[in-house]
């Protein structure tokens, strides 16, 4: 494992990359009402990072599981799709969720946010989920202090999903983040506490919580990219990317202008 701790010059980059990140996805969140399909946000995407002078890097990403490369610059994943959906022309309806995944890269640094939106109104266990899931993201950025371990972080997550009865996947995990979208160390959303590389300060890491309402087991859809719940309930998404620096967490990206 080769971990690159990372500058504070770099850091300010990874910021600049990381807040343009938020940005395209309040763009995105001005768009999602029934109706609207998520290869319609997907353009508004593309348009808006490429029009800010960076370059969405999901597009053209080699599919580890031998697939095509990934066709667009977001990932949707519309209510049991849990990450890696791709955008098509089918309609948002009212009820829906949909995880929106943005990574870019701009001045050599990258960026990575998540967020799952509600379209219009949804059920109270929705809600309970989506907002467990963010608590979780939280709580797991709020341990990640010099000294301690990755597990840590994990074991934050799990303990909170798992105390209100969610499903936390364990196929895939947050990562390590600069001048590679990923980068080591992976950063599970479950573990032991004490366990796992240190965390140390100039360590940049996203970390995204994925949990689903029933049983955490997924499967792998036919376009090789998309990843359901194998019961058919639905899963949330939540990811920042933070630095540690200075003795502290400091949080890159950005979900205040999403949630104005």
């Amino acid at each position: 494992m080769k971990i690159f701790l990372k500058t504070e010059d770099e850091i300010e980059l990874m910021r600049a990359a990381n807040l343009m990140v938020g940005a395209t996805l309040a763009e995105i969140r001005k768009a999602i009402k029934p109706g609207v399909t998520t290869r319609q946000l997907d353009k508004i995407a593309e348009e808006y990072i490429r029009d800010n002078g960076a370059v969405p890097t999901f597009k053209g990403f080699p599919n580890p599981c031998g697939g095509e490369a990934f066709p667009a610059s977001i990932c949707t994943s519309v209510n049991d799709e849990v990450v890696h959906g791709v955008p098509n022309d089918t309609p948002l309806r009212e009820g829906d969720i949909v995880s929106v995944d943005c990574g870019i890269l701009l001045n050599g640094y990258n960026g990575d946010s998540c967020y799952t939106f509600s379209v219009g109104e949804n059920s109270e266990e929705v809600r309970q989920l989506l907002q467990t899931t963010k608590e979780a993201l939280y709580r797991g950025i709020e341990t990640a202090l010099p000294g301690r371990r990755i597990g840590d972080i994990g074991y934050m997550v799990q303990q909170h999903c798992e105390a209100h009865g969610f499903g936390v996947v364990r196929e895939f995990v947050g990562h390590g983040i600069g001048q590679q979208m990923h980068e080591d160390p992976p950063v599970p959303n479950y573990g032991r506490r004490g366990n796992g590389p240190q965390i140390k300060n100039g360590l940049c890491i996203a970390i995204e919580p994925m949990i689903t309402m029933g049983s955490p087991k997924v499967y792998l859809t036919s376009d090789r990219w998309t990843v359901k719940t194998q019961d058919g309930k639905p899963a949330a998404h939540f990811e920042h990317t933070i630095a540690i620096h200075q003795g502290r967490v400091d949080i890159l990206s950005s979900f205040e202008e999403i949630e104005e």
